[in-house]
């Protein structure tokens, strides 16, 4: 197909074989989009696709995965809302026409691949190392296990004669992912062991870390929940990206100083100087 169609918050590209979605970073763009940075939709996680009339002269450009094919999808379980929905694209009425033009085209090409529930994940989970700040503890996933610290001011006395948490993929079934907006929002491991404590309630559960207002937002704990899921599905780990290495701390004073000196010489400004200085001691 080869065409692009640019958005509210996105510009989707689409292939022959796929559409490439590519988030806005921009103050307004939702943080989930921009945590998800770019995706890879194959056309065989599709089902369908619909194009509707939005509000104060826009259309909506939506996708519909299959059952099962996205770990983020199949995490957040429903509970998005529409804002925050990532195969919905927001548009001008004025290029409705393109976008009727190229759903037409999809759904051509989806009317000729597979349907129904997928029997395993297409679209790539997002990627491990991941961490978040939940009310009483803090999250973290490494590819091959999931930590849970706990935090002494939120933590239920349940949770603190437990002691840390770890859990390895393979002796996990799932994970449950309520939205942190909602009324009890949590995240839960769920343990393949037959004497897991899940019917209990998430702060008393060793398994589980509780949301409130300010921790384990949408952006943060839904991918987090999509990775984790996504590696109990192929019982093994996510790719992990490589933390970055530490910069040596001599080699930055070095480089400070150096910048010091241009900037009174005039050869940099005020501006220059503090910004530059601030990505230096951010290599620390």
């Amino acid at each position: 197909m080869g065409d692009v169609l640019a958005g509210f918050h996105a510009v989707w590209e689409f292939e022959s074989d796929s559409v490439l979605i590519r988030y806005e970073r921009g103050i307004r763009t939702p943080k989930l989009f921009q945590a998800l940075g770019e995706r890879r939709i194959p056309l065989s996680a599709l089902e369908e696709v619909t194009l509707t009339t939005g509000k104060r002269g826009t259309v909506a450009l939506r996708l519909l995965p299959r059952p099962g094919a996205d770990p983020l999808m199949e995490a957040a379980a429903g509970q998005l809302r529409e804002g925050f929905d990532p195969y919905r694209l927001v548009l001008p009425a004025e290029r409705s026409t393109l976008a009727e033009r190229l759903a037409d085209e999809l759904k051509g090409l989806l009317a000729e691949s597979e349907s129904g529930p997928a029997d395993r994940y297409l679209v790539a989970a997002p990627e491990a190392p991941l961490q978040f700040k939940a009310y009483d503890g803090k999250a973290s996933f490494d590819g091959t296990s999931v930590q849970f610290r706990w935090s002494w001011t939120g933590a239920s006395t349940t949770k603190w004669k437990a002691g840390d948490q770890s859990f390895a993929v393979a002796d996990l079934s799932g994970v449950e992912w309520r939205a942190p907006e909602s009324p009890q929002g949590h995240l839960r491991l769920l343990r393949r062991s037959a004497d897991s404590a899940e019917s209990a309630q998430p702060d008393q559960d060793p398994a589980a870390v509780v949301f409130g207002r300010g921790y384990g937002p949408v952006h943060e704990s839904l991918p987090f929940a999509a990775a984790v899921l996504a590696a109990v599905r192929t019982r093994g780990p996510v790719p992990v990206v490589p933390a970055p290495a530490r910069r040596d701390p001599a080699d930055i004073a070095e480089r400070i100083r150096h910048l010091g000196e241009l900037h009174q010489a005039g050869l940099v400004t005020d501006e220059e100087f503090s910004s530059k200085k601030a990505e230096l001691l951010a290599e620390l």
